[in-house]
């Protein structure tokens, strides 16, 4: 779920801390990837003529398609990218993943009994999940590559990459979770937030420091927001929107002190314990990785030839495709 409208938020009270810009312009920039957002992307929508890629096998190979093309062009435009696996979840968030795997379910019934042909490609994409096939391929493809990711034993993935932003490891944090920020990512590269501009590898930079200058609020009473308008771990306030929640930040010394004066608003049971257990998990990754050599990095050299042999072999995608992209990453290194 993420924050609750807070991309609305920041479009109508930040909008100076959104620039858009072009892909390339980070060329010489070190970013993290939360990786799973972009599996997902590709299982749900690499296809061919509304069918997923698959190898001679029959095993499906849509997301390693979609991950290879992404990191070649990010080391075509002189991009290192650095992917970020999810390790194992607050157990807060027990409750969101269940729901979802639940509706992942009712999703899979529903496409068994469905004949629309429009109705059943929307079921399909709906429950879709990712194991943990999906997960040790694309490991594979980033050690054939010799690009470097990281997995921790516990920990989301833009939690721990909005960290290693904050401590300067990395230049940016490309994620469309709006939950980097709340976790600290100084600077967020997500999908064009702007609509009016058109073109190929248009995104949009959110900037943390210019979103707290222009809402004149702490970084501490930002969290505070975020959680009021409604997060993974603790659901909003009937009735409070994103709007009324940035006004009762600015108005009440502190969420309690909201509380106990309220005579408007149902707030639910227990939700008091939750919005301070919420505030802790988004401050639980700071100085995670208090010395860099901490970070649990796995890193191996690029072995072109197994490469071509993995995804033309074991994938069953065009060698001439494959073959051309590696000429564009070799190109790149010699540049």
């Amino acid at each position: 779920m993420g924050i609750k409208s807070l991309t609305k938020l920041i479009k109508e009270n930040a909008k100076d801390s959104i620039e858009t810009k072009k892909l390339y312009q980070l060329s010489g920039k070190k970013v993290a990837i939360d990786i799973s957002i972009f599996i997902y992307q590709y299982l749900m929508n690499v296809r061919h003529n509304n069918q997923l890629l698959t190898n001679s096998e029959g095993k499906i190979t849509s997301h390693i398609s979609g991950i290879f093309y992404k990191t070649v062009n990010y080391l075509t435009l002189g991009i290192e990218p650095i992917y970020i696996f999810d390790g194992k979840p607050p157990e807060d968030k027990s409750d969101v993943i269940k729901e979802r795997n639940k509706k992942a379910e009712n999703a899979k019934e529903k496409l068994k009994s469905s004949s629309d042909e429009k109705d059943k490609l929307k079921y399909e994409k709906m429950s879709t999940r990712m194991n943990k096939g999906h997960i040790e391929d694309i490991k594979t493809l980033l050690n054939l590559m010799g690009v470097k990711y990281i997995q921790d034993e516990e920990g989301e993935a833009e939690a721990i990459a909005s960290e290693l932003c904050r401590i300067g490891y990395v230049d940016y944090v490309v994620t469309e979770d709006m939950d980097a920020l709340v976790y600290g990512c100084p600077r967020m590269i997500r999908n064009n937030l702007d609509k009016s501009i058109k073109g190929k590898d248009i995104v949009s930079e959110i900037n943390l420091d210019k979103i707290i200058e222009s809402l004149d609020i702490s970084q501490d009473k930002f969290i505070e927001l975020c959680v009021l308008c409604g997060c993974d771990y603790c659901e909003n306030i009937p009735k409070i929107g994103n709007v009324k929640a940035l006004k009762i930040i600015k108005e009440y010394e502190n969420i309690q002190e909201f509380i106990s004066k309220n005579k408007t608003y149902n707030v639910p049971e227990n939700y008091l314990e939750k919005y301070n257990k919420s505030i802790e998990i988004f401050k639980l990754y700071k100085n995670k990785y208090d010395n860099i050599e901490n970070i649990p990095i796995f890193n191996s050299n690029p072995n072109f030839s197994k490469l071509i042999n993995y995804l033309v072999n074991d994938c069953n995608i065009s060698e001439k495709k494959v073959q051309n992209a590696i000429k564009k990453i070799q190109k790149n290194k010699k540049n």
